[in-house]
């Protein structure tokens, strides 16, 4: 991470280095999926400090929730969208779903699905009382949107279809992804198998 102002104050290396470590601590915790988890003083506690330490580093709770969040994006970068940028469009699709499926069972995207479930569903209540990190949230689908529009640039591809599989994957893959916490009898390799199919079929009509 590069050398980042906090509230006004210029942070040195071990300021940086401090600021990360509470957040992989919060990441690890709100990863275990307890809503309890969700809370300044839960985070300061597993990492071992008072919130006052946090406070001073995160200014507020939104504040730590949208640096928690700019961290899962930062480490992500453009995937899963950046791995299909080659092969045919049936490998690029097969890539973007698969490298998803993986990546919603890492901790980062556990940590993410906790803190969304305890956020205000209401945009204009979440944008009032938690602004960072509305914003932050915000800022994820035109990234992901010019992400997929880049993976597909050079096949031709309708950029409505784009834009529209784009919305559903997604929004499919964290279904499959809960189907597979919650623990169920269907086969979602199977499930899986035939989103990528569907996707394929439709952008090639």
């Amino acid at each position: 991470m590069t050398e980042v102002a906090v509230h006004g104050r210029r942070a040195n290396k071990r300021g940086i280095q401090s600021r990360e470590a509470m957040l992989e601590a919060a990441i690890t915790s709100l990863a275990t999926g307890d809503p309890a988890a969700v809370s300044g003083n839960r985070i300061a506690r597993d990492i071992g400090a008072t919130w006052g330490v946090v406070k001073y580093q995160f200014g507020d709770i939104d504040g730590l929730w949208a640096a928690v969040l700019r961290y899962t994006a930062d480490k992500r970068g453009d995937l899963p969208a950046g791995v299909a940028t080659e092969g045919t469009l049936s490998e690029r699709v097969a890539a973007l779903i698969n490298t998803m499926a993986i990546g919603l069972r890492r901790p980062e995207s556990l940590a993410i699905e906790t803190l969304r479930a305890a956020l205000p569903r209401d945009h204009a209540e979440l944008e009032r009382d938690y602004p960072l990190t509305a914003a932050e949230l915000a800022s994820w689908k035109p990234n992901w949107d010019k992400a997929c529009e880049r993976a597909f640039a050079d096949l031709g591809v309708d950029p409505v279809k784009i834009r529209r599989v784009a919305a559903l994957i997604p929004a499919a893959m964290r279904g499959i992804t809960s189907e597979r916490t919650l623990g169920t009898y269907g086969n979602l390799d199977d499930a899986i198998q035939g989103l990528i199919d569907g996707m394929i079929a439709y952008l090639e009509k």
